[in-house]
């Protein structure tokens, strides 16, 4: 006789931190050493905080960098099962610029956070949803069309 699985639904929130170098431009990406997991910094919300809180927060814990959004990136889906609970997932991305801070106070969630170029950073990228994003990300910055 099977069980039947909770079904939950979540959200959660984070940006792509950008910057204009003369080496063109770059993006900020959170590693995992011991599992060579690249991806962007996001989480989930404490109430009563708005997604856009949520995703300056997270962008700020997890890569030790000050941020201001310039746009929404729109989001991403996806669901997953954990502890035999089905979960429908929903990632708000915004784009922003740092404005302060240093990778050194990030948390402990991700060994490292760092500068990558934007085209490599697409590459490296452990999930192409996230992927997506900065594809969005890189169309929003350039002022074309975000169809990616």
């Amino acid at each position: 006789m099977s069980q039947k699985r909770e079904h939950m639904s979540a959200t959660s929130a984070g940006g792509v931190v950008y910057s204009t170098t003369e080496s063109g431009i770059k993006v900020v990406l959170c590693g995992r050493s011991q599992t060579g997991l690249w991806a962007l910094p996001k989480g989930t919300p404490n109430t009563p905080e708005t997604i856009e809180e949520t995703a300056l927060r997270e962008v700020r814990e997890e890569t030790g960098l000050h941020t201001e959004i310039c746009k929404p990136l729109g989001h991403i889906e996806y669901s997953f099962v954990r502890d035999d609970r089905h979960t429908d997932k929903r990632v708000y991305f915004y784009l922003m610029v740092p404005v302060g801070g240093v990778f050194e106070e990030h948390d402990p969630e991700f060994d490292v956070g760092q500068w990558v170029d934007f085209d490599e950073a697409i590459q490296t990228m452990t999930y192409p949803t996230e992927a997506t994003i900065l594809r969005r990300a890189k169309a929003a910055i350039s002022g074309v069309s975000p169809d990616a």
